[in-house]
């Protein structure tokens, strides 16, 4: 594999923003027939053209379309490859009565191809908004949301009697083809969500995946290499980050746990250029797995939370920068919000001004701490 120099945006962010309401009222009259949908992709154009001019005037250079067309961060793209049929997810409520999003039901059903372009229009679309000196990004999830949710029982045996290597090879060939269609849009900057190697952090989710036949010790060296075949059809010239996500529904969580179990297998042996990190509470643990990053790679450490409007503090963010210096080499740290704003179309609880307000502390400390973003 050659080497690449990733691009490096010091104060970075995760991609998702709080939908404004009119394009919450688009998806609603859409939904009930009201509108069709060049009327909605309509909507979403202003909105989006929007959220890009937002980014830009809070000083971002890493700007998304704030996946103002999408309802999930996941079931929305995954659905659009050919062999994967996805159930909505939906809310069910908590013994304390906050809601929990129950995960999709995501299953293979046939052999997975990429049938279509699935981000190349909406990339199009963004990248004639943004304005020179800036970059857009492309957020998608990770490929491990179609093993891990269901394990080998989500997976038609009929099509996949053995898993490795022609599933994993087959997903990778589907996701291979569409960062060459991001590319030759002119894409260089694609992010993968992936919720799964953080859920393996946490005992719950380990001793879940236990039932489902898995080896939880094992699964984070095996998703690693899995998507090391996406990788390893990486288009020259682009990076390729992924962030881990315990949850972020409405501004809950859904795991918990210190990275230690997935540490080596994510920094040591996966092959993608930057990680996301949540680090915004105690729930993360501490930054000794940090260790393991080896040169040419950057961890952005998400030191903000997107969860709850109150403001860190700029001395706290610096002390907590400085803790993790320890471990990886202040150059290849970077900084950002925990999470995106928005996961789902629902949005987190938390207002518009306090998600400028958390920007702008990101960029402000990263311009302070690095000397620039």
């Amino acid at each position: 594999m050659t080497q690449h120099t990733p691009q490096i945006f010091r104060a970075d962010q995760v991609g998702s923003f709080l939908r404004p309401k009119y394009l919450l009222e688009a998806r609603d009259q859409f939904a009930k027939g009201q509108i069709n949908a060049e009327q909605l992709r309509a909507v979403e154009d202003k909105a989006i053209a929007e959220i890009v001019k937002f980014q830009e005037d809070v000083g971002l250079k890493s700007i998304t379309d704030g996946e103002f067309r999408r309802t999930f961060f996941h079931v929305d793209f995954l659905q659009q490859l050919g062999g994967v049929h996805a159930d909505s997810p939906f809310a069910v409520e908590k013994p304390d009565g906050t809601l929990q999003l129950s995960p999709p039901k995501i299953t293979v059903v046939d052999k997975v191809r990429h049938v279509k372009d699935i981000q190349r229009a909406d990339f199009e679309y963004l990248k004639s908004q943004i304005s020179a000196g800036h970059t857009a990004k492309v957020c998608i999830p990770s490929p491990t949301m179609l093993h891990f949710r269901g394990g080998r029982g989500g997976i038609s045996e009929a099509h996949y009697p053995t898993l490795d290597p022609d599933f994993y090879q087959d997903v990778a060939d589907a996701y291979g083809a569409e960062l060459r269609s991001l590319a030759e849009a002119g894409c260089t900057y694609v992010q993968l969500d992936d919720t799964n190697l953080a859920y393996l952090c946490d005992e719950k989710m380990r001793e879940a995946a236990r039932q489902r036949g898995d080896d939880p010790n094992e699964l984070p060296h095996r998703y690693a290499s899995f998507i090391n075949r996406v990788v390893a059809q990486k288009p020259a010239g682009m990076t390729l980050g992924i962030h881990l996500c315990r949850g972020n529904f409405k501004s809950t969580y859904a795991a918990e746990g210190n990275y230690e179990p997935v540490a080596e297998a994510l920094l040591a042996e996966m092959d993608v250029d930057t990680y996301f990190l949540e680090y915004d509470d105690d729930r993360s643990g501490d930054f000794r797995p940090l260790r393991f990053l080896p040169k040419n790679k950057i961890v952005i450490l998400g030191l903000v939370t997107t969860k709850v409007g109150t403001m860190e503090s700029k001395d706290d963010l610096k002390r907590r920068i400085d803790e993790a210096a320890k471990y990886a080499p202040l150059e290849q740290l970077a900084l950002s919000p925990q999470c995106g704003f928005s996961s789902t179309v629902h949005g987190n609880d938390i207002a518009v001004e306090d998600q400028r307000k958390k920007l702008r502390l990101v960029i402000e400390v990263a311009e302070e701490v690095w000397g620039g973003i």
